[in-house]
């Protein structure tokens, strides 16, 4: 059963929506949400990322940085930028991009079912992270970015959003990536139980993007009970957009390695081969699973795994980027753990191959292309109660942060 609650959201006022509309905090460098800010000062990034409004060089976590967070905030609600909903509503987030509809329930989601995982992970959180997601939650009083979660599609819940969804949009904006994000206000009493009654009948939800925030939001939950027992209602729920697994589009997660000091390409070509067929190949992405495109010494190889290689019933070896890992990364490079080996970048899918090749010719470093995995494993794997590795997911297009808040 997924229980979902509505809520009285802050939106922006409709003429204010695309600039107040940013990307996901974490997808961002300091730099970039700087250079956003400067062009844009109704940028969200100045609640989500606020320490934009410093001067460079300041401690991102410190409570200053959280606390002018709360104090934007508060400001975009005195000067009507943001206006709160009159009653608990729900909210359809509909994004369209390239002919491809997404069209997901966004709402409160219970924190006692992720404890219980009935809402499923499929990664490891890392606690710095997190705690910064607690503070900034804490102090700014309500969840400011969405988790994306996903549930296994079917006809009735995907029909019941999608028929709100086209009867009006309240307001949309348009990303950077040309995507478009549309909110359709959901307050008919009707509709509401309607909803409550279709996601009751989900028997699990899955963590798609947004594990940090996520264990982040039952994080304060645990903090707010242990303060008081008599903990207010909303804390005990947090903000996410569900969509049918189906609609989702999972993208290619690429890894960037430096050379080691002396290793020729014949050599790292010899190692690669005993698990690997390799031959030289133009420059595109893998067109399917159990292939991956290297650049390497000044050009493009074709690496096809040899059979055997791997366990084809486990879940988590079987995937590509478990393979890369096992049979390349760690024992060829030395890298044991990707999340905190520098020597190890990563790119996401919107990376072209021709960035990659750049940034491999001018440094020698030697990329990897891999087949994005799917939802079904995905799904599969969150099922196992088993984590895939670091960065083997790209979700595109990211959900939009400041198109609705939803406050304690």
């Amino acid at each position: 059963m997924a229980l979902v609650k509505p809520f009285r959201g802050f939106r922006p006022r409709r003429e204010f929506a695309q600039k107040v509309s940013a990307p996901p905090y974490d997808v961002v460098s300091e730099e970039e949400a700087r250079e956003i800010v400067q062009s844009n000062p109704f940028s969200f990034l100045r609640i989500s990322r606020p320490e934009v409004d410093f001067e460079p060089g300041i401690n991102p976590y410190s409570y200053a940085v959280y606390k002018k967070g709360r104090e934007n905030f508060e400001k975009f609600i005195k000067d009507g930028i943001f206006e709160q909903d009159a009653k608990d509503c729900f909210y359809i987030y509909r994004i369209e991009v390239q002919g491809r509809v997404q069209t997901g329930l966004m709402a409160g989601f219970s924190i006692e079912e992720y404890d219980e995982d009935l809402i499923k992970k499929h990664e490891h959180t890392r606690p710095e992270k997190v705690e910064d997601r607690v503070k900034h939650t804490l102090l700014l009083g309500a969840n400011a970015g969405p988790v994306l979660l996903a549930f296994r599609a079917e006809e009735k819940t995907n029909d019941l959003l999608e028929r709100i969804s086209i009867r009006k949009q309240d307001f949309n904006v348009v990303a950077p990536d040309g995507s478009k994000h549309s909110i359709t206000v959901v307050e008919n009493d009707n509709e509401i139980i309607e909803i409550i009654d279709a996601f009751r009948k989900i028997p699990s939800l899955y963590i798609a993007d947004g594990h940090h925030r996520a264990k982040a939001a039952s994080e304060v939950f645990r903090i707010k009970k242990k303060d008081n027992p008599n903990i207010e209602e909303s804390y005990k729920y947090f903000l996410a957009v569900a969509f049918p697994h189906s609609q989702l589009r999972i993208m290619d997660y690429n890894r960037i390695v430096k050379r080691p000091e002396g290793m020729t390409n014949e050599e790292i070509l010899r190692k690669i081969s005993e698990k690997f067929e390799i031959s030289p190949s133009d420059e595109m992405k893998p067109v399917k699973k159990r292939t991956y495109k290297m650049f390497s010494g000044l050009r493009w190889y074709l690496l096809e795994v040899k059979k055997g290689v791997c366990n084809e019933d486990d879940p988590i070896e079987s995937l590509d980027v478990s393979i890369l890992h096992s049979s390349i990364i760690h024992p060829i490079f030395g890298i044991e753990d990707p999340r905190r080996d520098s020597r190890i970048e990563f790119a996401g899918g919107v990376v072209s191959p021709k960035e990659l090749e750049r940034k491999c010719r001018k440094d020698g470093s030697i990329a990897f292309m891999l087949y994005p995995m799917s939802m079904e494993q995905l799904l599969k794997i969150a099922d196992s109660g088993k984590v895939a590795p670091p960065k083997s997911t790209w979700f595109e297009p990211k959900l939009r942060s400041g198109l609705v808040v939803r406050p304690f």
